[in-house]
C-alpha cells in the first residue's frame, strides 16, 4: 500500500492489525528459534550470531503459518530453500 507522504501511514494501525492477524505471535516463536540455535552454537567472529546460522534461516518442520511451534521442531536451512516454499497453497 503505497503512500504519497510516508507522514500518511498509520504505523499504529497498522501494528493492531498485524497482533488481531496474529503476526506478532509468529515473530516471537521465529526470534526464539534464532536464540535458541544462537546459544548453542560457537560464534567466533563475535556478532552474535553462531557460525552454522551465518546466510541461513532457521526453518520450522511445521510451518508456523499451519499452526507449528518451536516444539515441532526446527533446522537450520539455506534462504534460497527456506523461503522458495509456498505454504499459501
Amino acid at each position: 500500500m503505497p503512500y504519497k507522504n510516508p507522514k500518511d501511514r498509520n504505523f499504529k494501525r497498522e501494528y493492531e492489525l498485524q497482533v488481531k492477524r496474529g503476526d506478532i505471535d509468529e515473530k516471537i516463536e521465529r526470534q526464539r528459534a534464532r536464540r535458541a540455535i544462537d546459544k548453542t552454537g560457537k560464534d567466533a567472529n563475535k556478532n552474535g550470531k553462531a557460525d552454522k546460522r551465518e546466510g541461513k534461516d532457521v526453518s520450522h518442520k511445521k510451518p508456523l503459518s499451519k499452526g507449528g511451534s518451536n516444539k515441532d521442531g526446527y533446522f537450520i536451512e539455506s534462504r534460497a530453500k527456506n523461503r522458495s516454499r509456498n505454504y499459501k497453497k
